[in-house]
């Protein structure tokens, strides 16, 4: 099967080819994924400026929007799979500039991945003004869970009939590492450890994670929190809670930002995990955790249901401090569990087998057949 990954997103900032592929680890692992399960696999990405790049054996190609549809027919591919569902008048631009460069030739199926939960709907409302252009555009969706279409089908990106498929947009290569050394790396310990990696803003909510964790702290008085974060919104009301608690003064280590090849030790150092998202798109930072065999403790929202399957860790109510709190109590630190409960369902291998299988499907509801 021969599969083409488009992806219009790129930061300003990033100045070449090579270093938007050190950056969007999705990009490269999803491509990656595929190709290991079986598939010709390559990426056209628009850019600032034209390249050709080789990785792991892969073909990354870059250049600008008009561009992208040549490159895409001349690999004459099965599948084109689109990066994110608000780019939709530029999808349907590339199904139409593909179908006139194959000149009758047969088109291939297009599939676009959701990499959010639908949030975005709701902040960018000019955006529903295309979502008939999207809706026309793709032959199927790819959602990290079901829920997440519910919100794109309400605003019309997402058609009532339209086939909808669930697969994880990513893994982690993230893996856990011998606990003393861990430990001893990261300067986490405690008993319980707990690991909150996330920004510190309303939808991770860490205002309500510390109150769950004054009440926990007290019954369990070697408990220790240590916070990563990237983002400060809220770091002056995080440091004014923790400052004034004698419960959490001397218990709540706010490490900030880690770099990410130290995450491992931070996470490996940990018995639990925890953050208080309302809504996510993909779950990260979960993700990395359950590799490294962190318990988790996280919302009861769809995203965290489906990276636990409901039975790993605990669950709990967003925003209710004492839903938190009895979650900490509740949660059944296993570490071997957790991490094959990720090598099982959750590694890149998965998520390229299952994006492989839908692909599959959706070619074979279309009536056609991979080329030879």
């Amino acid at each position: 099967m021969r599969v083409v990954q488009v992806n219009y997103a790129f930061a300003d900032g990033l100045k070449s080819a090579g270093e938007l592929l050190d950056a969007y680890s999705t990009l490269t692992g999803w491509a990656d994924a595929i190709a290991r399960a079986g598939a010709d696999v390559r990426t056209v990405q628009q850019f600032h400026s034209s390249a050709n790049v080789t990785r792991n054996g892969l073909s990354y190609e870059f250049g600008p929007f008009s561009a992208i549809a040549a490159a895409v027919a001349a690999h004459r591919p099965d599948v084109i799979h689109v990066n994110g569902l608000t780019f939709p008048v530029r999808t349907w631009r590339l199904r139409h500039h593909v179908a006139r460069a194959l000149d009758g030739r047969r088109m291939p199926a297009v599939v676009v991945q959701s990499h959010a939960d639908g949030g975005v709907v709701g902040r960018a409302p000019s955006l529903r003004l295309a979502a008939r252009a999207l809706r026309s555009a793709a032959d199927a969706f790819l959602f990290a869970v079901r829920e997440h279409a519910d919100a794109w089908r309400d605003a019309g990106f997402v058609a009532p009939s339209a086939p909808v498929f669930v697969v994880m947009p990513a893994s982690t290569g993230v893996r856990a590492l011998p606990r003393d050394e861990a430990r001893s790396a990261s300067g986490v310990v405690g008993q319980p450890a707990i690991v909150w990696v996330g920004r510190l803003n309303a939808n991770k909510d860490p205002l309500t994670v510390l109150a769950a964790f004054e009440r926990f702290a007290a019954r369990a008085p070697s408990a220790t929190l240590t916070m990563i974060y990237h983002t400060e919104d809220l770091l002056t009301a995080v440091r004014e809670r923790v400052v004034g608690s004698v419960a959490l003064r001397d218990r709540v280590r706010l490490a900030g930002a880690v770099p990410h090849d130290q995450i491992a030790a931070f996470l490996s150092a940990a018995d639990l995990f925890i953050v208080g998202s309302h809504h996510e798109g993909g779950g990260y930072g979960l993700m990395e955790a359950l590799a490294c065999g962190a318990t988790p403790v996280v919302t009861d929202i769809p995203t965290f249901r489906a990276l636990t399957a409901g039975t790993i860790g605990a669950l709990w109510t967003p925003g209710d401090a004492e839903s938190c709190a009895r979650a900490l109590e509740s949660a059944r630190i296993d570490r071997r569990r957790v991490v094959e409960h990720f090598e099982r369902n959750l590694t890149w291998e998965a998520v390229g087998r299952r994006g492989l299988a839908i692909y599959g499907e959706v070619i074979r509801e279309k009536g056609l057949g991979t080329r030879d």
